[in-house]
């Protein structure tokens, strides 16, 4: 059997160090940014929040439905932002087209949750195609897929930034109240009839009055 020599193991343990700092010091850079507030402004370049989760795109097929879509990265007015667009169908049982983020990553605690009790809600800057979509939160309380708290909004063509108060959240087929300290996952969603969807996304933060 042959064994490394001093000269070859001595660059590679340099190269697994930097390598570890280097990893350590973009998941700090990730949370001082969205401890800040900051969840996503698209500077990434790709479809990585700020955060350093990527977006996904869910739709109703995981249940059976028909409905179909794409997210992609767009530059829309000026602004670059992620489009998601796509046909929502109500048949099969579907009925919904999601982008989704999830916070799990993100815990401050290790619980797999995230503390968001120093704000006050989520601030979005979108624009559309005049028609009304909701934000999802789930939380380490929820367990049933289809368990939420909800909030719709209207996009229109223009940018516009838009206020959803934690307090202005209705829970959906669960009896737990809102606990913004667990923070599992943030969707952006389009649901409940049968649309076009075109939705964009240029920033996402938490906000504080």
């Amino acid at each position: 059997m042959q064994f490394a020599s001093h000269s070859r193991i001595g660059p590679l343990i340099s190269l697994i160090i930097s390598t570890s700092v280097i990893n350590t010091t973009l998941a700090n850079d990730a949370m001082r940014e969205v401890n800040n507030g900051n969840i996503d402004d698209r500077s990434s370049g790709d479809f990585r929040s700020n955060a350093g989760v990527e977006w996904r795109l869910i739709t109703d097929n995981v249940m059976g439905g028909l409905s179909s879509g794409q997210l992609t990265l767009d530059h829309y007015k000026n602004k670059n932002c992620l489009r998601m667009r796509g046909d929502v169908s109500t048949e099969n049982n579907g009925g919904f087209l999601q982008i989704a983020l999830s916070l799990s990553d993100l815990s401050q605690s290790g619980n797999g949750a995230f503390d968001a009790s120093a704000y006050d809600g989520i601030e979005l800057e979108v624009a559309g195609n005049n028609e009304s979509y909701n934000i999802h939160i789930r939380t380490s309380g929820l367990w049933l897929p289809w368990q939420s708290y909800r909030a719709s909004f209207t996009a229109g063509g223009d940018w516009q930034t838009l206020r959803i108060p934690f307090a202005s959240l209705q829970p959906y087929k669960t009896s737990r109240a809102f606990s913004q300290d667990k923070l599992k996952r943030i969707g952006l969603v389009a649901i409940g009839r049968g649309f076009q969807a075109n939705l964009c996304l240029a920033r996402i933060s938490f906000y504080s009055e």
